[in-house]
């Protein structure tokens, strides 16, 4: 019985451990929410797609990757992070990823939509959207 009670215990272990890594290998959001927790505009960049579409409260304007890093570094340096989370995500009708978050700082509070494109082998962001609550 102890032979079969530890075959079982470890199989279940190595099985949710499987799952563990699975489910965040398939969460394209994971390098995003890390670095716009820690306020890095330069983590943050090496998620960014060619050319990125930064919106503050509107005002939409396509930056290349350093620009739109420069556009995140400036924002983080005024809005440093307290809290974040994605409270939503899921994909297009043809898709494409997206997530909706809570962005907490010091100075206000922001909605966030976050918005990837498929660029080679792996999701990058091609769309972020500050709103000001």
């Amino acid at each position: 019985m102890k032979p079969t009670l530890l075959f079982a215990s470890l199989t279940l272990y190595w099985l949710t451990l499987f799952v563990g890594v699975t489910q965040a290998q398939s969460d394209p959001f994971a390098p995003v929410r890390t670095a716009i927790r820690s306020g890095s505009a330069e983590a943050l960049a090496q998620q960014f797609g060619p050319t990125v579409e930064i919106s503050f409260d509107g005002d939409k304007k396509s930056y290349s990757t350093t620009q739109a890093a420069a556009v995140m570094k400036d924002f983080f340096a005024r809005n440093a992070p307290v809290s974040f989370e994605f409270v939503h995500s899921g994909g297009s009708n043809d898709g494409k990823p997206y997530a909706v978050g809570k962005y907490g700082s010091k100075s206000g509070a922001y909605r966030m939509f976050v918005k990837m494109k498929q660029e080679g082998n792996r999701p990058l962001i091609n769309a972020i959207d500050f709103t000001k609550e």
